[in-house]
């Protein structure tokens, strides 16, 4: 982990992305199950989901995450993933 990476896994993992994706989709009632596809999303709003993650976790995320794990608790889970490698 650089000195740029934050120290957030699981819940607060969770948390912080459900929080950007209520703010991407303007929709305070999302929970981390949430599809972000079915709930408005579009190409420009998962571009600021991931450029939202890659500021506050310091690390780069491609946009096709966003595709590929459409729910906050899926995206969390790769992103936790992604930062245990990284640390391991």
């Amino acid at each position: 982990m650089t000195t740029e990476q934050k120290n957030v896994t699981g819940t607060d993992l969770t948390a912080l992305v459900t929080a950007i994706y209520r703010q991407a989709l303007s929709d305070d009632t999302l929970d981390a199950d949430a599809d972000f596809f079915e709930n408005g999303g579009d190409s420009l709003a998962a571009f600021q989901v991931t450029a939202r993650l890659q500021e506050e976790l310091g690390i780069d995320l491609p946009v096709a995450l966003v595709f590929s794990y459409p729910t906050p608790a899926e995206l969390a889970g790769v992103v936790d993933a992604d930062l245990a490698g990284r640390v391991g």
